[in-house]
């Protein structure tokens, strides 16, 4: 097995310095992560020392107004934005003391490009009460180890988000920060989900944080905005030194809205006939029918090519090649025992700038209901040899209480079910931020080199909890950056975080260790 030298030193000597003794280090998780009161405190340095609330899944949820117009952080409508950037002075939510910036993760539409600025001799020119800027998707995500594999597009470290504070301007603090699309397209919301959740997971509280519902243009033709609302330039960024401004100015420890690989070995049951309602944990996989079922089945969504008809679902074509369900050069293709699925892209109206649909129909997919065309949750298994992958029926998908972990493949589809779960509906809400991605690769299966991923010992190995179907040769499959497939933790990312956040807490704040460690937040 091809096993890469270049190990990250610094994870390393972390996790050999913070993974001992276990029984400490299980008694702070479950401090931190049981009443969501627990406090370190941020001592070093030049920032000033704030106290540190760890916080929960279920501490970290926001429930929306039915009537997203009613809404002043979370998602909000162009409506609401217009009013604010019209007169943001005496507009602004309670508690916001500093500017509005709105972040655009592309240009928009022509003729609607950016939102415009209050500043009438210098246009969207800093520094201003309200500012646009253009902040775009690859900004959001970096490739990491998490100690066991290198993934890449998961959520950035403490020194880059740092660095995208001071580029923008942004005061975490007390300005109010928006995400909006640019032009509509599914693509543009995955990427205000990354957007919010970097900000969201390294502290940014929720009342200063949200997601503007529908593209650019959409404000327009909805009548919430006018022509006059809309410019041809976004701000230069205002490019600040370096410590200006630093998520560890934040009071709050968000790291349990992200989910490692070990807390979902943790999670995921060892047989596909084992259901995981009543276990307090909700798998949602947010990918296609297609990706899900490894080609089985396919789905209306998928277009006419698909073969379904009028049907939402139907079975695969016997000519049709399994393989064009793989992303990424991926070994295999499945799911983990125990997901449901049900695409992302039923959560979003096509017809409105690729809005959010309206909180009942969310809660009605969630609760299991199907939709006027037939789309709702599904669980896909082996049936005596055959794949089937019926519709779970109301009342059969989440449970009141569950705590909700979504994925994808790079878990950028997932923001879009995330957010609909977190910050609409209010669910405790987690992100599989490895995605299929690193699922998928942590198997005993050989990849181009003819070596196999992990060797058949590696307590870190995926494929004995997944339903799947292997790549069809290994010359297809793309080697994976593996940094050490014994490792004692899959959290290294997490620790990491804490200890630039917290310092002087970063000693009871690592992760257990074990093969599959239990997780203590329940999910």
């Amino acid at each position: 097995m091809k096993i890469h030298q270049e190990n990250d030193r610094l994870i390393n000597r972390f996790l050999r310095r913070y993974t001992a003794p276990v029984l400490l280090l299980l008694t702070a998780l479950v401090t931190g992560c049981g009443s969501g009161g627990g406090d370190t405190t941020n001592g070093t340095g030049s920032v000033t020392a704030v106290p540190i609330k760890l916080n929960t899944p279920a501490d970290l949820t926001s429930v929306s107004a039915p009537d997203y117009n009613a809404n002043v952080n979370g998602l909000i409508t162009g409506a609401t934005l217009k009013r604010w950037k019209d007169d943001w002075i005496n507009q602004r939510p309670p508690g916001i003391t500093g500017k509005l910036v709105i972040l655009q993760v592309t240009p928009g539409e022509t003729g609607y490009s950016y939102f415009q600025s209050t500043n009438a001799t210098t246009p969207n020119q800093a520094p201003t009460n309200v500012v646009v800027y253009l902040a775009a998707s690859a900004e959001w995500v970096m490739t990491r180890s998490n100690g066991v594999i290198s993934t890449p597009s998961v959520v950035l470290d403490g020194p880059s988000i740092d660095a995208e504070l001071n580029k923008y301007g942004i005061d975490p603090v007390h300005d109010m920060i928006v995400v909006a699309q640019g032009t509509a397209n599914p693509g543009n919301v995955m990427s205000q989900g990354r957007a919010w959740l970097a900000l969201r997971y390294w502290g940014v509280d929720a009342k200063h944080l949200a997601i503007l519902n529908g593209g650019n243009k959409w404000q327009f033709d909805s009548g919430a905005m006018t022509a006059a609302d809309f410019s041809t330039t976004a701000a230069a960024p205002a490019s600040l030194p370096a410590g200006i401004y630093t998520v560890k100015s934040l009071p709050d420890d968000n790291t349990s809205l992200i989910a490692d690989v070990g807390d979902m070995l943790s999670a995921v049951p060892s047989s596909p006939t084992t259901s995981m309602k009543g276990t307090g944990i909700f798998l949602w996989d947010a990918r296609t029918t297609t990706q899900y079922s490894a080609g089985y089945m396919r789905e209306a969504n998928d277009g006419a090519a698909a073969g379904c008809g009028a049907a939402a679902y139907c079975n695969a074509s016997p000519s049709f090649n399994y393989m064009a369900s793989f992303q990424n050069n991926g070994s295999r293709q499945g799911h983990p025992y125990g997901a449901l699925d049900l695409n992302f892209a039923n959560l979003l109206d096509a017809t409105k700038g690729f809005s959010f649909k309206p909180m009942a129909q969310l809660a009605s997919y969630m609760n299991g209901e199907v939709d006027a065309a037939g789309n709702g949750m599904t669980y896909g298994s082996m049936v005596n040899g055959v794949y089937q992958q019926p519709l779970v029926g109301a009342g059969n998908a989440y449970q009141p209480g569950d705590t909700v972990i979504t994925y994808c493949e790079t878990s950028y589809r997932a923001m879009i079910t995330g957010i609909a779960s977190a910050v609409i509906l209010g669910h405790p809400t987690r992100i599989y931020d490895g995605a299929m991605i690193e699922w998928n690769s942590l198997s005993n299966l050989p990849d181009s080199t003819g070596n196999d991923i992990l060797p058949a010992n590696s307590p870190w190995r995926t494929d004995v909890k997944s339903l799947f179907r292997p790549a069809s040769n290994a010359s297809l499959v793309a080697t994976r950056q593996i940094m050490d497939p014994y490792a004692l933790s899959a959290n290294a990312i997490i620790a990491i975080d804490k200890a630039y956040k917290t310092p002087s807490a970063s000693s009871t704040s690592a992760a257990s260790g074990g093969a599959a460690p239990a997780n203590p937040c329940g999910g």
